[in-house]
């Protein structure tokens, strides 16, 4: 009855559009406020603009100690220009998989780890508590997390599961990420008379050349060597005119090893003063210590979903887990979802049933593991 209560929540989460950008969760999150209501939880909403909104829901406990706490996001990236073989609001089920943008990213789990709360309610209720806060924008950079934080209404919680897809594999850890906007500035003039212009293109044509080479810093034993990709690039108004400013996104994913602000010194010395960088996303790489005694324990609920003997594994992308455990006092993390790593931001994106299945006793256990 578990698993049939998650996947239908599961599909009711997929049929609403959250795409991000504009991310537009507001619908969604009230409709999930409502069923956490209707099962028992204390639920509060936050607006952090129009149709954008965050989500905190709490079954307080009656023993010592601090709460369990799942977060998860319901804002999803937009479908891309390929077609869709099924509809990306449709939740439609073929075979053992559930299709929708979302399903890996991330409404399966927090379908799941929501279930299996409301299951094991009275255990919650007479143990030490959960809390589930339930984010919008962080598919662009960890929007709502940030607002939550600021707004000071944050629990004490005394462990965190990021419900991200690793398809069930606990994972302790993820790269930061530090997103800096390149901007060259030059001097318009007619495009048939160049030598009375300066091309911003040029200049950031000279800037590429050197950043295309550049490293972040040393890598790290887990997370091995820290990536840079320059994704995005515009420059010029029309054909006919020397450009007088360009732009380039670049996208740097770093390890617990290396500063932000030394990469983003280093890089600025490297291009020099025609270009000025401006931070867009500065999100600190998360890694918990794999011997923490509740680490291993989560590690015991997973391992018999897995052939081989688990070891230490991260992820090369984000979470809300950058922002939300400095601000919760950095409680041990784990990174555990049913989702497919590899459907993650792709056409068709499907989730597995047998893995939502696992998900929800393994969210399951590790409940009844804390309560206790």
């Amino acid at each position: 009855m578990a698993a049939d209560t998650t996947l239908e929540l599961a599909r009711q989460l997929l049929g609403f559009n959250t795409i991000n950008p504009p991310g537009d969760e507001a619908d969604c999150m009230r409709f999930f406020a409502g069923w956490l209501s209707d099962h028992g939880f204390e639920v509060s909403l936050s607006s952090f603009g129009e149709g954008r909104s965050n989500l905190v829901a709490r079954l307080p406990g009656n023993a010592p100690g601090r709460p369990l706490a799942f977060t998860g996001h319901l804002d999803t990236v937009p479908l891309g220009n390929a077609s869709w073989q099924f509809d990306p609001f449709g939740s439609q089920i073929d075979g053992d998989r559930l299709y929708g943008r979302g399903s890996s990213d991330m409404k399966a789990a927090v379908a799941a780890f929501a279930v299996a709360c409301v299951q094991h309610r009275q255990k919650i209720l007479h143990g030490r508590g959960a809390v589930l806060l339930i984010t919008g924008g962080e598919e662009t950079g960890c929007d709502g997390a940030r607002v939550l934080i600021e707004a000071g209404d944050l629990p004490e919680i005394g462990a965190l599961i990021v419900g991200e897809p690793t398809a069930n594999y606990p994972v302790i850890g993820h790269k930061g990420a530090l997103w800096l906007r390149c901007e060259t500035r030059g001097k318009t003039a007619h495009g048939a008379m160049p030598e009375l212009g300066i091309n911003a293109i040029y200049l950031a044509a000279d800037a590429l050349g050197k950043i295309r080479h550049f490293s972040p810093g040393a890598p790290h034993p887990l997370m091995k060597q820290p990536t840079l990709n320059v994704g995005r690039i515009e420059g010029g108004l029309n054909i006919n005119s020397v450009p007088d400013r360009t732009r380039f996104d670049v996208d740097i994913r770093s390890a617990p090893n290396l500063q932000h602000a030394t990469i983003r010194e280093r890089l600025g010395a490297l291009l020099g003063e025609n270009v000025t960088l401006t931070t867009l996303v500065d999100l600190p790489a998360v890694l918990s210590e794999e011997r923490h005694a509740w680490i291993r324990q989560v590690y015991h609920r997973c391992q018999p979903l897995h052939d081989a003997p688990l070891t230490p594994r991260v992820v090369p992308y984000f979470t809300d887990a950058s922002l939300l455990l400095p601000a919760l006092g950095n409680p041990p993390c784990i990174i555990l979802g049913p989702g497919e790593p590899s459907m993650a931001h792709q056409t068709d994106e499907y989730c597995l049933l047998s893995r939502l299945a696992e998900a929800e006793q393994l969210y399951a256990d590790i409940i009844q593991d804390w309560m206790d």
